[in-house]
């Protein structure tokens, strides 16, 4: 057996893990960034070494991208000792900065609730959303080189063909998030007529054609290895992307955004009927002679092209998860009435998943059944309320210590006699912070992070033999790996610089 053999078969063949355990993972992110942010405010008025632009990127990586890595690593077996340090420490650091506040220094704690739950919030952009897109992100660029190494679970690769592997939520994620923030829901072409609009979203994926033939080219090329299940001979993620924006710019010119979430239930369930009804899921799974042929276009790329019905699902319901996040309020109890209200549609979709799967068909990402894009669905909501509830309680660490700033966390709106002086002050002062930010920095380039990522995980493999890797090695590697991509990034949001590819 060659090396590619040996190295495709490593990744193959695995039935995924529990979605308790799944989404039990995907949360422990919030916690990091709600630490990484009392952090920054209780190093504050203690240390100037603090708000440099090495030290700042350190924390980052420390408190971040670190224990994400170690989570689908060695750690993945004490996801609950995880979560035991992350409360403890944020904890700590929360009761040091309400001990050490400069507001309200003698107001009671009850006191100092009413009024931060009085207080309004700036709801230019939504910190959640930012930092749900770079979770994802970094999840996937640790995900994609860790799951060559002996040291990352096989029970978190990519299900072969019913599961719920970590891996499996990479793209329904990225999907979703790039729904959040879509053209529609940012209503950037109102006004415009339908022709301009979808003559903008054709312009839009052209350097996505441009990626997804480069990167074909460059896999058949260099013999890299694959995983044909996933999408195919052909096919690659960069294909259903663009394929997902064009129907979904279709979609989004003929129906009204506020039944963006109808359309994602028919679609879903439409597909479903015909996977269960008609001989379309033998089709998908075995090929047009039931032996699994790959002969022809579509037998070559089935999976690719029949599962980017799931995707448009996906992000439609994103358009409309979108659409509510994104609605302008500024009050906190507001806030915590959307983070509750994501949780609990979280919670029903995950009931709604247990009942699909017992009755129906478990979750497919092959297919991108319905079961599957309940499942993405579910996590995401998931995910994006407990990312807004750790921006609240880091809001009202941030209301007890005056001057403290945060990047990629709301900014408070409070009073001021000399509003516009004030203005400016802060914005510098932000403007400053949004560059010190990992967590912006990817945000604003994630496309190509997630290509960085790509083109060093390839380099990694073929320098180095993942498969007899010791766990040292590999952690060395995988650290070493997140650092350079980071350290790109971070650079590149320092110097203002936005890479995009059209």
């Amino acid at each position: 057996m060659s090396q590619k053999q040996m190295k495709e078969a490593f990744v193959s063949n695995f039935n995924g893990t529990s979605v308790q355990e799944f989404i039990f993972g995907l949360s422990f992110p919030a916690f990091c960034i709600l630490c990484r942010g009392l952090l920054i405010i209780f190093l504050h008025h203690l240390c100037s070494f603090s708000h440099t632009w090495r030290a700042r990127f350190f924390i980052d990586l420390v408190v971040l991208i670190f224990p994400m890595m170690f989570t689908v690593t060695i750690l993945a077996t004490f996801l609950s000792f995880n979560y035991l340090i992350a409360i403890i420490c944020g904890a700590g650091l929360l009761y040091q900065i309400y001990q050490r506040r400069t507001c309200y220094a003698r107001v009671p704690f009850q006191k100092i609730l009413e009024k931060f739950l009085k207080i309004s919030l700036e709801s230019d952009c939504n910190p959640a959303i930012s930092c749900y897109r770079v979770v994802n992100s970094v999840f996937t660029a640790v995900t994609i080189l860790a799951v060559d190494f002996p040291i990352f679970p096989r029970r978190f690769a990519k299900a072969e063909l019913y599961g719920t592997g970590a891996m499996d939520f990479g793209v329904g994620g990225f999907v979703f998030g790039s729904a959040l923030i879509c053209p529609e829901v940012r209503r950037k072409y109102v006004g415009r007529s339908r022709l301009y609009y979808l003559r903008k979203s054709l312009c839009s994926v052209w350097p996505l054609v441009f990626l997804g033939i480069g990167r074909l080219v460059i896999i058949k090329s260099i013999g890299y290895q694959e995983h044909l299940t996933e999408y195919g001979v052909h096919w690659n993620f960069f294909f259903t992307l663009i394929v997902v924006k064009l129907v979904t710019s279709l979609l989004l010119i003929i129906f009204p955004l506020n039944v963006s979430w109808i359309v994602a239930v028919s679609i879903t369930v439409l597909y479903q009927v015909f996977l269960e009804f008609t001989p379309l899921k033998r089709l998908i799974l075995y090929g047009t002679d039931g032996r699994g042929t790959r002969v022809g276009f579509f037998n070559a790329n089935r999976e690719g092209i029949m599962s980017t019905l799931g995707y448009v699902a996906i992000h439609m319901a994103g358009v409309q998860t979108g659409l509510y996040v994104l609605k302008n309020r500024t009050c906190i109890k507001d806030w915590i009435k959307v983070a509750c209200c994501l949780l609990l549609s979280g919670i029903s979709l995950f009931v709604a998943l247990y009942i699909v799967q017992v009755n129906v068909e478990a979750v497919s990402r092959r297919m991108a059944n319905l079961a599957f894009c309940i499942w993405i669905l579910a996590s995401s909501l998931i995910l994006l309320s407990c990312l807004l509830l750790s921006d609240i309680i880091l809001s009202f660490a941030k209301f007890l210590i005056k001057g403290a700033l945060v990047p990629c966390s709301w900014k408070l709106i409070q009073s001021s006699t000399n509003k516009k002086q004030s203005k400016s002050l802060v914005s510098e002062a932000e403007k400053k912070e949004a560059s010190f930010c990992l967590i912006t920095a990817v945000n604003r380039n994630q496309l190509f992070f997630f290509l960085l990522s790509n083109v060093t995980t390839g380099f990694v493999n073929l320098m180095v033999d993942t498969l007899h890797s010791s766990t040292l090695w590999a952690l060395f590697v995988l650290s070493f790996y997140m650092f350079i991509n980071c350290l790109v990034v971070y650079v590149l949001n320092l110097k203002g610089k936005i890479i995009k590819f059209w």
